[in-house]
């Protein structure tokens, strides 16, 4: 039944949070506080986005050494599509230094215990489903364009995509494509996730109320999503390693700007403190890994 309600909006659909109008100077703000939030935490957020990189670095090592070179470019671009997901912890951590609490790295995984986890599970699914389509739909433009063989090396691949038609005709296609699931993604989750990680609501809703954000402040919200595409790219040039810190300093931007644009109508999440566990033996080994050991016994 908790499943079904988090993803289904069901009765909350008329109940969705208002929205207020917003303009490009909320957004300058916005970045001010969210690089303040940066600042005042860059050990525990760079923490949490060390995944990038990384994940970046692997992703141009498959590229390079197992003729996946013509999905380099959609693969990175792909990482605005699953950002927001990876941005929750950030959320969280803004959140609690909101409320003058001393955040750390480890309560951002406080978002475990909370009613709107499954929420954010499943908008977050959503999204990851919609990265996988993206790179086969990709692959399907290449092989259109190129046929089902790879490029021997970078300077091949970059020859033939800047010069012949058939390159020309994949940089349009590909980025027309392309635009189109950034922009579902981007009208979906762009305050989605703050607004699952501070309210009790549905995915459906969640995301219902961002399509709304974004309806009411079109242009804003437009050059919103330009901002970050740029920083974005910037990030990745260096092999990625700029997302470090662009991730964290657009997800503490992001938390502020769900906060000027959404009315906070709903009340607020409950945190559902974990239960005290009791001791562990090494006997138990591997018993102790699985949370039913901790259960106590039935009397």
């Amino acid at each position: 039944m908790a499943y079904q309600e988090s993803i289904d909006a069901g009765g909350a659909a008329h109940h969705l949070p208002r929205v207020r109008t917003i303009g490009p100077r909320d957004l300058v703000d916005a970045l001010a506080k969210g690089i303040d939030d940066f600042r005042a935490m860059p050990t525990q957020v760079i923490f949490l986005c060390l995944i990038y990189p990384i994940a970046g670095l692997i992703l141009a090592r498959m590229a390079f050494g197992y003729d996946l070179l013509p999905l380099l470019y959609p693969l990175a671009s792909g990482f605005a599509l699953v950002g927001p997901v990876a941005a929750i912890g950030i959320y969280e951590l803004s959140r609690q230094r909101e409320q003058g609490r001393e955040p750390s790295w480890t309560h951002a995984f406080d978002l475990l215990q909370a009613d709107s986890f499954r929420a954010i599970l499943a908008l977050g699914l959503t999204l990851l489903a919609l990265f996988a389509l993206w790179i086969a739909i990709a692959n399907a433009i290449y092989v259109a364009q190129f046929g089902y063989g790879s490029p021997a090396s970078m300077s091949e691949f970059t020859e033939q995509v800047l010069r012949t038609d058939a390159g020309h005709r994949l940089i349009l296609i590909g980025n027309a494509v392309g635009f189109l699931f950034a922009l579902v993604s981007f009208c979906i989750s762009v305050v989605a996730f703050p607004l699952l990680v501070d309210r009790d609501l549905s995915a459906m809703a969640a995301a219902a109320t961002s399509v709304k954000a974004v309806v009411h402040n079109p242009l804003t919200m437009a050059l919103w999503g330009l901002t970050v595409a740029v920083v974005l790219l910037i990030a990745s040039l260096p092999l990625f390693a700029g997302l470090a810190v662009a991730i964290p300093v657009l997800g503490h931007a992001t938390w502020h700007l769900y906060r000027k644009v959404i009315v906070p109508d709903l009340p607020r999440r409950e945190v559902h403190p974990a239960e005290p566990k009791g001791p562990r033996y090494a006997a138990d080994f591997p018993a102790v890994l699985f949370p039913v050991h901790d259960k106590p016994p039935r009397q």
